[in-house]
């Protein structure tokens, strides 16, 4: 039985990520709608609201609920906490942080409410990457990772990231 659990639990895992990384982007898309001249603007919002809401109640909630319904189940019929899952376990409430964050995001989009840039959400739709990396590879790899050398690893993927970023707006800006 823990092995179809497992199978589960890795199977929301990737729905609820998929959520977390696609709205982001519609977060950015209805954003960058704004700067559009109407009847324009109001079809590409009415369009990214149906999206959004879709994506999030249909799939990223639902998805972020059975994922932490599962995860203790399965933790809990280990019978012991290895150290690798406790701090696995600081980056997965981390993930649900920033998850409850995006709902307010979402909220704030919904009713068309754009407190954050373009740019700025950009930036958050990289988050969920640098937790997915510290997750997968505390889950896989477990007690043989150094943690000096995953949190230095973390660190220089965020860099990478945050370059990424940077390169992407200075072409967007040429154009």
């Amino acid at each position: 039985m823990y092995l179809y659990l497992k199978a589960l639990h890795i199977i929301f895992i990737v729905t609820w990520f998929a959520g977390m990384f696609y709205m982001p982007r519609l977060f950015i898309y209805n954003r960058e709608a704004q700067d559009q001249p109407s009847p324009g603007r109001e079809i590409l919002q009415q369009q990214f609201t149906v999206m959004m809401k879709r994506l999030w109640w249909g799939i990223t909630w639902p998805s972020a609920i059975i994922t932490l319904i599962l995860g203790p189940t399965l933790w809990f019929s280990l019978n012991v906490t290895p150290g690798w899952l406790l701090l696995k376990l600081v980056f997965v409430l981390g993930l649900y942080i920033y998850f409850f964050f995006l709902h307010g995001i979402f909220r704030q989009q919904i009713q068309n409410k754009f407190k954050y840039s373009s740019q700025q959400l950009r930036i958050w739709n990289e988050v969920a990457t640098v937790f997915l990396f510290a997750i997968v590879f505390l889950a896989v790899v477990k007690n043989n990772m150094s943690v000096v050398w995953g949190l230095l690893a973390l660190v220089l993927l965020i860099a990478v990231l945050m370059i990424a970023i940077n390169i992407y707006k200075r072409v967007r800006q040429r154009k």
